[in-house]
């Protein structure tokens, strides 16, 4: 039996490696786009707001579903594994352009209530159009009974907060963090408030049920 030659190839230029969830995001955006779910936000869901540039709000939608989608810890590290292909990412949307962090943070900032009801009914409406399983998914233990074992993990993270301005000739100040953030212990981490993220999924299936902030 012959060995196979090995070939290593050493070159100073950075190649970033494919994120091991884009694949999953390609899948998913086939998904919304086959059901019409991309073309029917974009038809149905108005949000107009200066500032906003070039971008639309399916941009910034489709950013935050594959966010939830690629399991990265927070929105920094996931825009710094997606940046060197995000002219590829938002092609499979049909979009050309990556909203920035600072963007996509005003749009956040600036979203009523209105648009979210409305993103929220469309998504509700689709969900119930479409029942491809005859159940939610069940365990069944050896008496025959069925169970549904729910996973609640909470994973804590500390926020930085900088010195607000304060003037006369300036509006009160506001910290976007205070519904979400409140003091506790940083432990080693940097930082003057902490937060929780919940997250519940389903243990057998690893379907997400809720991803929430929940204040401490």
């Amino acid at each position: 039996m012959t060995r196979s030659a090995v070939t290593i190839q050493i070159t100073p230029n950075s190649l970033p490696s494919t994120p091991s969830w884009m694949g999953e995001v390609a899948a998913f955006a086939q998904v919304l786009e086959h059901t019409g779910i991309l073309k029917t936000i974009q038809d149905q869901v108005r949000f107009a707001r200066a500032r906003f540039g070039q971008y639309d709000l399916i941009d910034f939608v489709v950013v935050l579903i594959c966010y939830a989608v690629s399991g990265e810890p927070t929105l920094q590290a996931f825009y710094e594994r997606l940046c060197p292909f995000a002219e590829a990412f938002m092609a499979l949307f049909g979009r050309d352009r990556l909203p920035h962090r600072s963007t996509l943070s005003r749009f956040l900032a600036a979203l009523d209530e209105a648009t979210v009801e409305a993103l929220r009914t469309l998504f509700l409406k689709d969900l119930l159009a479409r029942t491809p399983f005859s159940s939610s998914g069940e365990m069944c233990d050896r008496t025959g009974r069925s169970w549904l074992v729910m996973d609640v993990d909470g994973t804590r993270a500390t926020a930085r907060q900088r010195a607000l301005p304060h003037g006369e000739t300036l509006p009160a100040p506001h910290r976007r963090f205070d519904g979400v953030c409140a003091p506790g212990y940083t432990g080693r981490k940097r930082g003057e408030v902490v937060r929780t993220r919940t997250v519940v999924v389903q243990a057998h299936t690893h379907q997400f049920w809720m991803i929430s902030g929940v204040e401490i």
